[in-house]
């Protein structure tokens, strides 16, 4: 399996989601450029954490128009997988390839910590590793994660059973619904404000972030099955 992390100017967890496919998945990965418009080679697609083109106007904003915000397009609706994490949540909320829009934390402070989170769907490409309701442990590390939707999208993701990971006891940030996790209605791009990248081996704290990459790997191995 091949997956690419897209890298725009500010991104700044790109190694880090590198390293998690390269070393700890055992798969292909190559860094991509913000100014690439084909990205049709990859079977999965992740856009990293940071601060692209410097979160100037609003986070995600303007990383949007970049060049390679086309093919990611074109990927997603092909049914690629697609992950953002972080500001690449961001980037796809900004893209209107997820619902919903991004707030400053509701203390207005930026918050670097673990989390515990829920696993509210696991019969997703990006969670069928897990059971459903586990809770595992995430870090996050944002300024603006406060998840926002009007009422009638919540209730079209709570119908559609899109929320994927919902923080557990404790709401860092104040987001929607306690949502720290959303699929499309197609199930194949996530957003996710905690990293899964950063917690993929026990010496960092956690490994519970390394099941959602296997679940790609999972579900990519199991759609290509050639059968006789």
């Amino acid at each position: 399996m091949k997956f690419a992390v897209i890298v725009f100017p500010g991104s700044n967890c790109d190694v880090d989601m590198y390293h998690a496919i390269k070393d700890e998945l055992g798969e292909e990965v190559e860094y991509i450029q913000h100014t690439e418009t084909d990205l049709s080679q990859f079977d999965a697609i992740l856009l990293p954490g940071g601060f692209s083109y410097g979160d100037y106007l609003r986070s995600g904003a303007i990383a949007r128009f970049a060049n390679v915000m086309s093919a990611v397009k074109e990927a997603a609706e092909a049914g690629t997988p697609i992950l953002g994490v972080c500001n690449g949540f961001q980037v796809l909320l900004e893209s209107g390839l997820l619902p919903g829009a991004m707030k400053r934390n509701r203390d207005l402070k930026f918050m670097c910590r673990q989390v515990e989170l829920q696993v509210e769907n696991n019969q997703t490409m990006f969670t069928s590793s897990y059971e459903q309701g586990q809770v595992i442990t995430i870090p996050i590390a944002h300024g603006e994660g406060n998840y926002e939707c009007d009422d009638e999208t919540l209730a079209t993701l709570e119908a559609n059973n899109q929320i994927v990971f919902r923080y557990h006891d404790a709401n860092p940030n104040g987001s929607k619904a306690n949502i720290a996790g959303i699929v499309n209605e197609q199930g194949n791009v996530l957003g996710m404000m905690p990293h899964p990248e950063r917690a993929v081996d026990d010496l960092l704290g956690s490994a519970d972030g390394l099941h959602l990459f296997q679940s790609i790997l999972k579900n990519w191995r199991e759609s290509h099955v050639v059968t006789s």
